[in-house]
This record gives C-alpha cells, structure tokens and sequence, in this order.
C-alpha cells in the first residue's frame, strides 16, 4: 500500500494508534500509528476518521528531539 499526506486515517488498514498520556477529556491531542515502510502517520484524536500526515520515523524523531530541547516552546506563548 502506499502512503501520501492527506489519506484519511481510516484508509491505512489495521494499524494501532497510540494517544499521549497527556490527552484530555475534550480530545485536545494527536494519535500516531506505525506504518509499514518506516513510515509514521499522525491524526487528530477527535476526528479519528479525517486525514493523516504521513511522516518519516526520522522526521518524527528530529521533531520529538527538538520537542524535548524546548525548540517548539514559543509556539505556546
């Protein structure tokens, strides 16, 4: 199967997507899924059959890395 931006998340098969632990009541948080191909989707938590943005697991990696580093603190502001 092959994998592009927008598809929606329903359409990528049986995969399981995990929720942040940080999640809350009203659904305010993102689901990533593991997709064959070293690729890793991501989808809104409260419209679970809308679009998924497909990533690479090293765009991912990079993104939580800078994540940790504080990199995306100001977007918070």
């Amino acid at each position: 199967m092959e994998f592009s931006n927008g598809m929606r998340a329903g359409a990528l098969g049986p995969v399981t997507w995990t929720k942040s632990k940080r999640s809350n009541a009203t659904g305010n948080c993102v689901e990533l899924a593991v997709l064959p191909g070293d690729r890793i989707a991501v989808r809104n938590s409260r419209d679970p059959q809308g679009p998924a943005l497909i990533y690479t697991r090293d765009e991912i990696a990079a993104f939580v890395a800078g994540a940790r580093d504080g990199d995306f603190d100001t977007v918070l502001d």
